[in-house]
């Protein structure tokens, strides 16, 4: 059976284009499709019962979220870093996801911050990978919702796209220790933020990246030669 087909089957609504994007922006996330897998658009329109020309659109939706890299006259792959790449990217969010934090956390409200805990708690209770970093996108994406930036907040969500397949790498490769450690850091996020210490939230969200970036960096073998 192939990747395609192992997909669950989409519900035929909203534009094909949409529909599309999302079935392979899901499978990207569940490791379907692994980083440098291609992506054959006669397989994917066959999958999703649409014609070349939706396929085509939602990969350069997907491109444009760098979650896709389309190589003229040659196709369409999953996008793969380098470790370097990975590394840099990391560094990256390091800096500016505390600073989108600081601008999102004096809008947020206490059913923000209600739902945020109620993500934790199902986070920390569940055991299937794909569920967990599913609620883990969520529970971030929650966490910065209260900014009003123009461009800050497209740019971290494209970096989380841009890493997403590696997160999943890491969340396979922590230990229950390991495990422990980022239940008790989103728990952490919630209770600075009623408190009202965006600095101590961001300061978490900091060493959050952080570890996850070292541990990635410990293991080359998930990544692309340097080119």
């Amino acid at each position: 059976m192939s990747a395609v087909e192992s997909l669950a089957p989409i519900p035929r609504d909203g534009s094909a284009s949409r529909r599309v994007a999302a079935g392979i922006r899901e499978a990207i996330s569940g490791g379907v499709y692994a980083p440098g897998a291609r992506l054959r658009q006669e397989e994917i329109a066959e999958r999703f019962g649409a014609s070349r020309v939706p396929v085509r659109e939602a990969l350069k939706e997907l491109e444009a979220e760098g979650l896709v890299t389309l190589v003229a006259n040659a196709g369409a792959w999953v996008s793969q870093l380098t470790l370097r790449e990975c590394e840099e990217v990391y560094q990256t969010r390091e800096r500016l996801e505390p600073l989108l934090m600081h601008y999102s956390a004096p809008n947020l409200t206490p059913e923000n911050l209600d739902e945020m805990d109620a993500l934790a708690r199902a986070m920390a209770e569940s055991d299937d990978l794909i569920e967990f970093l599913r609620l883990d996108r969520e529970f971030h994406m929650l966490s910065y919702s209260g900014a009003e930036t123009l461009m800050l907040g497209d740019l971290v969500r494209r970096l989380w796209n841009t890493t997403q397949p590696y997160r999943r790498a890491y969340t396979t490769l922590i230990d229950v220790h390991g495990q422990q450690f980022v239940h008790d850091e989103h728990r952490h996020i919630v209770a600075t933020l009623r408190d009202g210490d965006a600095e101590g939230a961001a300061r978490t969200v900091e060493g959050h990246i952080r570890r996850t970036r070292r541990m990635l960096a410990a293991h080359p073998e998930l990544f692309s030669p340097a080119g």
